[in-house]
């Protein structure tokens, strides 16, 4: 344990809530968008602050020590308060803004992004002026900038947790098989058994999805050794016999083109799910929970 210092960390305080809500370092590293030595040095900062550790680390997971299943829920109940003073400030003092920053991931449905236009011009409130702004990026880059506040709202494949923040389903699509020698009809996730496929770079989150699908599934796949570099990629690479492709249907170079659909465990047709994320603290707090309605509404 580090010399005990008389500094409360209030970064570290914010990643062991969310070690403690998500269960694991790396988790709460990745909800966040830091490197996991980063966290871990913030926890331990505040660990000797306080002068115990707070979590026990095993084989089986992580786990709140006796000192921290005493102190998780108080730093719970300092954070809120924190937040609540952040908050009602923010609400008192700032303007509304005349625009929404929106930031997308480069794999939601582009009629989502055009209905985002919509939503925004359909927001209540006296001021017409407002406008969307609209960003593409990585996921990371995304997470970041709505950290940072440089976002007011990202809408991104619902695959990582983060903590704190609103999250709501706004829309769905299937996610179907393109192969080298296309079958016919629909294909169940057991039948994927002993085939190679062919993955994107982990930025957009289809490649999480993937990878999460196949763990919760315990699918004997493999990976192709490279990586394409865009969906149209990925569909021509399977075309020509490199492995098989599995992508948002709204991602297909041409939708008449052959692939099929994907059936889950029960049966049912396998989806990605869009969620719309916001900081609940934002001064336009209730204008995204009304642009998220929007959305949602449109979509479907």
């Amino acid at each position: 344990m580090a010399e005990r210092t008389d500094r409360m960390s209030t970064e570290g305080m914010r990643y062991a809530r969310a070690v403690a809500e998500t269960g694991s370092f790396s988790a709460a590293a990745r909800a966040y968008g830091v490197t996991q030595p980063a966290l871990s040095n913030g926890i331990a900062k505040l660990e000797a602050t306080l002068g115990a550790k707070l979590f026990d680390r095993s084989p089986r997971g992580v786990t709140p020590t006796g000192f921290g299943a005493a102190m998780l829920p108080r730093i719970e109940r300092a954070l809120t308060a924190l937040d609540d003073v952040r908050a009602e400030a923010t609400r008192l003092i700032a303007p509304k803004p005349e625009t929404v920053r929106v930031g997308v991931s480069p794999l939601i449905d582009p009629t989502l992004v055009a209905s985002a236009y919509r939503a925004v011009r359909d927001l209540p409130g006296p001021d017409a002026r407002r406008q969307l702004v609209l960003s593409e990026a990585n996921m990371r880059e995304l997470r970041e900038a709505l950290v940072d506040g440089d976002l007011d709202i990202i809408v991104v494949p619902s695959v990582e947790p983060m903590p704190r923040y609103e999250h709501r389903v706004i829309d769905s699509e299937p996610v179907v098989l393109v192969e080298p020698l296309p079958g016919e009809g629909p294909v169940r996730l057991a039948d994927l058994t002993g085939r190679e496929l062919i993955l994107l770079p982990d930025t957009c989150g289809l490649t999480t999805f993937t990878n999460s699908l196949i763990e919760e599934h315990h699918l004997a796949v493999r990976a192709y050794p490279g990586e394409a570099g865009s969906y149209r990629v990925l569909e021509e690479w399977s075309h020509l016999g490199l492995g098989s492709a599995m992508l948002p249907k709204s991602k297909l170079a041409d939708p008449a083109g052959p692939y099929r659909e994907v059936l889950d465990a029960e049966g049912n047709l396998l989806e990605i799910f869009y969620e719309a994320v916001w900081d609940p603290n934002s001064p336009i707090a209730d204008d995204l929970a009304a642009l998220t309605d929007r959305l949602g509404q449109l979509s479907h």
